[in-house]
């Protein structure tokens, strides 16, 4: 499996989004700047989940990007497949020609690694991917105050 720059970006952002959520709308300077991402760059990003029905945008002083669903709602999976495809990056990236029977040997084994990926992506949402980092934020505080 294979994730472009596009799609670890765009999973960052849907996370800063979950985690910003209560606030209402997240202007993309800040999510830039919370991520390390080039801004001209998330403007592509944010465009595509727009596209894809997952983030709802209002330009001005006041605006900003918010998730037009809980959290909860949204897979990594749901994420990955709007900037990337439908089939990426569930599918094996084949190296060098494929000539024979023997380039055919390990389609079997490359289909379950896809299916196993798909699965994965698809259960884990980004309500839980901010569950953990705010465990994980706050664990890291309390030892630092220890």
């Amino acid at each position: 499996m294979q994730i472009s720059a596009k799609g670890e970006y765009a999973i960052r952002a849907v996370l800063d989004l979950a985690l910003e959520r209560a606030r209402g709308l997240t202007p993309i300077q800040e999510i830039a700047a919370r991520q390390g991402i080039p801004q001209r760059y998330l403007e592509q990003v944010l465009l595509a989940l727009k596209r894809a029905g997952l983030l709802t945008s209002r330009r001005g002083a006041a605006g900003g990007y918010h998730l037009t669903r809980p959290p909860e709602d949204i897979s990594v999976g749901d994420v990955l497949r709007a900037v990337e495809g439908v089939r990426a990056p569930f599918e094996a990236q084949r190296r060098g020609p494929r000539n024979g029977n023997d380039a055919h040997d390990l389609d079997d084994l490359w289909a379950e690694v896809g299916r196993a990926v798909s699965e994965v992506v698809d259960r884990v949402t980004f309500g839980e991917l901010a569950a953990r980092a705010q465990a994980r934020r706050s664990a890291g505080r309390l030892m630092y105050h220890i």
